[in-house]
């Protein structure tokens, strides 16, 4: 049975961003080999036997194509000093990476330069959510670097306040 409740969305966001999330870049390459990326703050661990991580694109995403058909992808946990590559790989733009010297990683996928962690992933299942597909991806390669990371809390960008450690 349904449940036909209301919920403003604009409450319903507000109310979300008083979870504070890392945010990352997942990066692909389309069907004609172009390096594809977007911002996500959506990024979550599943399982450590198989290690499996999950992550959602919005169906109105530019990228959205790239990625429900991309058979390889990376995930890339962003330090505090990226927050202009955060907010260039939000746009709706094509030359997201002319600035960026990604190598290659796993079959082709752009690995970024810099990251606090980067995962290597192959998509194991793709689920309906809403306006949204949940992406499952099984990690074959994992690098961590010591690094702090881009925290967004209340719709801003933050760090980690390291004085009460």
């Amino acid at each position: 049975m349904a449940d036909s409740t209301i919920i403003d969305p604009l409450e319903f966001r507000r109310a979300l961003s008083a979870f504070a999330t890392g945010v990352g870049v997942v990066t692909t390459l389309d069907q004609h080999g172009n390096n594809v990326g977007i911002t996500i703050s959506s990024f979550n661990s599943v399982s450590l036997d198989p290690p499996l991580i999950l992550w959602s694109v919005g169906l109105d995403s530019m990228s959205y194509d790239a990625f429900i058909a991309a058979d390889y992808f990376a995930v890339h946990v962003l330090t505090r000093q990226q927050m202009d590559l955060c907010v260039g790989c939000a746009q709706r733009s094509e030359s997201k990476f002319a600035d960026i010297d990604c190598r290659s990683g796993l079959h082709g996928v752009p690995i970024l330069p810099d990251f606090a962690a980067c995962f290597e992933c192959s998509t194991e299942h793709v689920h309906a959510g809403g306006d949204h597909k949940i992406i499952v991806g099984r990690v074959h390669r994992v690098e961590e670097r010591e690094a702090e990371p881009l925290i967004y809390y209340r719709s801003q960008f933050r760090g980690i306040d390291r004085s009460s450690d």
